[in-house]
């Protein structure tokens, strides 16, 4: 068997594959667009995976693992509403079993996102959150070194608690969701344009835009918050920070601590929390969901 492992990370709009060797150092990747609905996913993980293979000159039964992170509640391999890929449910561990005759792991791809960000820090926390603030947020939760998903596979969504009944309204009429406050898609609804992306809403903010400050400053609440509330609920050692929005680089550590720094100052309970040095941001650019989705089901010390 080869000393290869596959890792594939199935997003709303592409497929992103990468085979990784023992030491996590990514030997080949592919990305190609993904296809919606059961047969097409299933088509385009194929898709990169054969490409990743070939150029590693190994056949996919041959390697030491495969495993797939995808969006969704995910129980078993089982994938249940991926509703941007059009998928209400699907075995997809055992139809990419097929075809490829081996076993397939899949997770929910921020969980397989938390596996490649707890290895990737080399952290010796053995109970970790790691929050993604991408075009969504949620949280992976690994406790005493295991993956917790949850009696229905929603750990860790938090993205849909409210932190205030009088805030901005989600997709689904909701207000003051955390998701909202802090995501790229909750930015982007808040400036009200969708042709302007959060980075340029984020951009204003750094040259004094008044809304932009104030979307802004939203964010670094709702991060806070999402912090605190990971920490109270499974008291993790760490929470890691990744995601499309860790871009802002030291704006976000530095906005997001100030705001715990607050809190720490009127309750003596919350500044022994430490949380803001619980915290940290997953720095580099690495396919973490994809690496993620390669060391599932191995065994971590």
């Amino acid at each position: 068997m080869s000393g290869v492992r596959i890792g594939v990370d199935i997003g709303g709009t592409k497929v992103d594959a990468i085979a990784v060797d023992e030491r996590l150092q990514v030997l080949h990747r592919h990305r190609v667009p993904v296809e919606k609905g059961p047969e097409g996913v299933v088509r385009s993980a194929q898709a990169a995976v054969e490409v990743v293979a070939r150029k590693c000159a190994v056949d996919v039964a041959d390697t030491l693992s495969v495993g797939v992170g995808i969006p969704g509640a995910v129980s078993g391999g089982v994938v249940r509403h991926a509703l941007n890929l059009d998928l209400d449910e699907i075995d997809l561990a055992a139809a990419l079993g097929d075809v490829w005759g081996r076993t397939v792991q899949v997770e929910n791809d921020v969980n397989a996102a938390a596996v490649g960000a707890w290895r990737l820090v080399g952290t010796d926390a053995r109970s970790v959150a790691y929050l993604n603030l991408g075009t969504g947020l949620a949280a992976g939760i690994i406790l005493d070194g295991q993956l917790w998903r949850g009696a229905r596979g929603t750990s860790g969504e938090v993205g849909h608690i409210s932190i205030d009944p009088a805030g901005p309204l989600d997709g689904e009429g909701n207000p003051g969701g955390l998701e909202t406050y802090a995501s790229g898609s909750g930015i982007v609804r808040q400036w009200g344009d969708p042709t302007v992306e959060a980075r340029e809403v984020m951009a204003l903010a750094a040259k004094g835009d008044p809304r932009a400050v104030e979307i802004r400053d939203g964010l670094f609440l709702g991060v806070a918050h999402a912090i605190r509330i990971l920490v109270l609920a499974y008291d993790v050692e760490e929470v890691i920070v990744g995601g499309g929005l860790t871009g802002m680089g030291d704006a976000l550590l530095d906005g997001t601590a100030g705001v715990l720094r607050d809190w720490a100052e009127g309750s003596r309970f919350l500044a022994s929390l430490e949380l803001a040095q619980r915290t940290r941001i997953l720095e580099g650019h690495r396919p973490v969901a994809a690496i993620g989705a390669a060391l599932l089901g191995v065994t971590h010390g």
